[in-house]
C-alpha cells in the first residue's frame, strides 16, 4: 500500500474521534492551514517523526482491519490519536476541518497536494 493512501486512510480515520476532543464548530480548512502544518511539522524532528510512525499505525489498522481484527484496530487507533495530541492544534484544526471538504473540490485537491508533501517527508 502506498503512503499517500495510508494517511489519508489515517486522517479521516481520526478526524471524527480527534474532532470530538476539539472545537464542536470547526472553523472551515483551506490550502493555507495545510501548508502551515507542513511548516509546523517538516521544521521539527520530532513532529515529523511522529507524523511517520501516524502513517505506519495508519497501515497497521489497515491491516487489522483487512484481518477483521477491532480490538487490535482500536488500539492501533488508540496510539495514533495520542500521538496526534502531540502534532499541536493546528493539526488538529486541519484534521477536524477535513471532514467537511470535498477531496474532489479545487480545495480538497490543493490540500492533497499539500499532505503529498508531508507524506514525502516519511520516505527515506
Amino acid at each position: 500500500m502506498n503512503l499517500r493512501l495510508t494517511v489519508t486512510i489515517l486522517v479521516f480515520a481520526a478526524a471524527p474521534a480527534y474532532a470530538q476532543a476539539q472545537n464542536p464548530t470547526p472553523a472551515k480548512v483551506t490550502k493555507t492551514d495545510a501548508q502551515n502544518v507542513l511548516r509546523i511539522i517538516s521544521g521539527d524532528k520530532a513532529k515529523t517523526r511522529i507524523y511517520c510512525q501516524m502513517a505506519k499505525l495508519g497501515n497497521q489498522m489497515e491491516q487489522a482491519n483487512e484481518m477483521g481484527d477491532a480490538k487490535k484496530f482500536d488500539a492501533l487507533f488508540q496510539r495514533m490519536y495520542e500521538l496526534g495530541k502531540k502534532l499541536g492544534p493546528e493539526y488538529a484544526a486541519l484534521i477536524d476541518g477535513l471532514q467537511d471538504i470535498d477531496p474532489e473540490s479545487e480545495v480538497g485537491q490543493e490540500i492533497s497536494s499539500t499532505l503529498d508533501a508531508l507524506d514525502n517527508l516519511c520516505r527515506g
